[in-house]
């Protein structure tokens, strides 16, 4: 429910803090004293498309901020963490609008900032507002199918068959793409053939490029490289004037000084340490000579193996890793191709089993709509009777479809006759203005136990109404204050009188400023209300006041 609605700087109103309690709350007032700001501050609130001349004359901008008190905020928490925005704290959900004079419009849910779109679906789950033009919603196919799902309890069915039929969807579209996707010419298949079987006889390897590379350049420049080896053996070790010749000369000289005189030992290590190094070198330059390859044959073939490397990526993408990767795409494409019959009878058999299984869900959806139309039907009409329509007709149809679609094998029409002896047509065809405010009245009656939404408001639904059917109106809403909050603008004293709470807008002029003002009233204050309402302050406009106020 509404806990509270703040109005800043929005038209007449200059600052008003509106603490809203349950059940029928009814706004009234002399015309053109304001009523109308509290429609427009909560259509603000609730996604509306904000107007600048909206703004207090003399101000940089509005801003309008509700709290609502919600019963179960699980559902709209889950919404609003698939938005990005704050959850609700506890059970409370803070809405705000700012609205600035150059146009930088603003919204925040729970403190976020949110997108317009968010807001207005957001809005959709708190308030059901409704007018003398405000009844779209009614007359849409897709809102009258929601409404009698929700008096069929078909929601547990409605979303069994919505699973089926995006089961099925998926199926039927898998079936299309292969059906399309996967035909090829007799010289595209051969094509595929010739290029996975050249790329798997090649048997690549990522890493043996680099390999391949290094071999081929340690081959190609045999002679030079043991060439330099040779020499460098020579000069370390394969000569009489050798360094290692002369290292083991200087080693043994050494030896017998140590021999001579121990203190000068130590500072003489390092002799040892370069022999034993330069030992190591000549093993390891005596081992890479013997790796060197100088087989004119080990050479060509490695010559033969990169020519196959380089033809491939020319052919294939530019690299070892783009070959291998066309490899896996040609093979997937060609088993795809030849398997193509196999695969289109398993999910031709596959797309047969969901469109069954879709008909059984859309069947038994069908049998609770069947069901539930009628009966639903006739509570409108007993609510239509009670509004004034004596003998009017009131029907609801099930227009079967060419093939299931997501909501079932059905369209949900509600068809409508005010007078006698007419047939019955889709109710957004045949209902006046003032016909509508009480249709959707009765409508809103029937459903009360399951329309989920927790804020009704009815924007002078009363107009052109009177009399005994204005009683009717007004206990309808207090009816429906039982299991929602509804709050009601009104011009109709039988309506006032029923209210829970009353609220009454006045305009006043103070300082060179009309300022619009809302304060609830009681007592002898409602009193006269009502008695101005009934077109006068006399005494028996009073009597008659008190006389509505004493019955409710």
């Amino acid at each position: 429910m509404l806990a509270s609605l703040r109005i800043k700087n929005l038209a007449l109103v200059e600052d008003l803090t509106w603490e809203v309690g349950p059940g029928l709350v009814c706004i009234t007032g002399e015309t053109g004293a304001g009523k109308s700001m509290i429609v427009g501050a909560l259509k603000l609130v609730l996604g509306e498309r904000a107007d600048r001349s909206m703004i207090r004359t003399g101000q940089d901008g509005c801003t309008v901020e509700a709290i609502f008190h919600l019963a179960q905020p699980q559902e709209l928490n889950a919404q609003l963490s698939e938005a990005g925005l704050e959850p609700c704290e506890g059970d409370e959900l803070l809405v705000k609008r700012v609205m600035t004079s150059s146009g930088q419009n603003r919204q925040f849910i729970n403190n976020s900032p949110s997108t317009l779109a968010s807001l207005k679906e957001i809005g959709h789950h708190l308030v059901d507002l409704h007018g003398p033009h405000d009844h779209q919603s009614l007359l849409s196919r897709e809102r009258q199918r929601a409404m009698l799902d929700a008096y069929a309890g078909a929601t547990a069915a409605l979303a069994a068959h919505q699973a089926a039929h995006a089961a099925w969807r998926a199926s039927r579209r898998e079936l299309d793409e292969l059906a399309h996707a996967e035909r090829a010419t007799d010289s595209e298949v051969e094509l595929l053939h010739h290029q996975v079987t050249e790329i798997e006889a090649a048997n690549l390897r990522i890493e043996e490029e680099d390999e391949l590379v290094q071999r081929y350049k340690t081959a190609a420049n045999g002679s030079r490289l043991l060439e330099l080896v040779g020499s460098s053996l020579q000069k370390l070790a394969d000569d009489d004037d050798s360094v290692l010749t002369h290292l083991r000369q200087l080693q043994r000289g050494l030896r017998e000084l140590d021999r001579l005189d121990p203190t000068v030992g130590a500072r003489l290590e390092g002799a040892e340490t370069a022999l034993v190094e330069l030992e190591e070198l000549e093993n390891t330059l005596r081992d890479y000579s013997d790796r060197i390859e100088l087989d004119p044959a080990a050479l060509s073939a490695l010559e033969e193996r990169i020519n196959v490397l380089e033809s491939l990526k020319r052919k294939y993408g530019g690299s070892v890793e783009a070959v291998l990767a066309h490899l896996q795409k040609s093979t997937l494409r060609l088993s795809r191709i030849e398997n193509r019959g196999e695969a289109l009878a398993t999910l031709e058999a596959q797309e047969k089993s969901c469109r069954q299984a879709m008909s059984v869900t859309a069947t038994s959806l069908r049998k609770l709509r069947d069901k539930a139309g009628p009966k639903l039907a006739k509570e409108i009409s007993g609510h239509l009777l009670d509004l004034g329509f004596k003998r009017a007709l009131f029907e609801i149809k099930l227009d079967p479809l060419p093939e299931p679609g997501a909501h079932g094998g059905e369209e949900v029409d509600f068809h409508f006759a005010p007078n006698p002896g007419e047939p019955s047509r889709p109710l957004r065809l045949v209902a006046s203005s003032g016909e509508m405010s009480r249709v959707m009245l009765a409508i809103k009656s029937a459903l009360a136990r399951q329309d989920a939404i927790p804020l009704l408001v009815f924007d002078e639904i009363d107009a052109n109404v009177g009399g005994e059917i204005a009683t009717s109106v007004g206990r309808k809403m207090a009816d429906l204050g039982g299991s929602h909050q509804v709050v009601a603008i009104t011009h109709m004293p039988q309506v006032a009188a029923l209210a829970a709470a009353h609220y009454e807008v006045t305009k006043e002029f103070e300082g060179g400023r009309t300022t619009s003002s809302l304060r609830l009233i009681t007592g002898e204050e409602r009193v006269i209300e009502i008695a101005r309402m009934l077109g006068g302050k006399e005494k028996s406009a009073l009597e008659h006041a008190r006389t509505l106020l004493s019955g409710h």
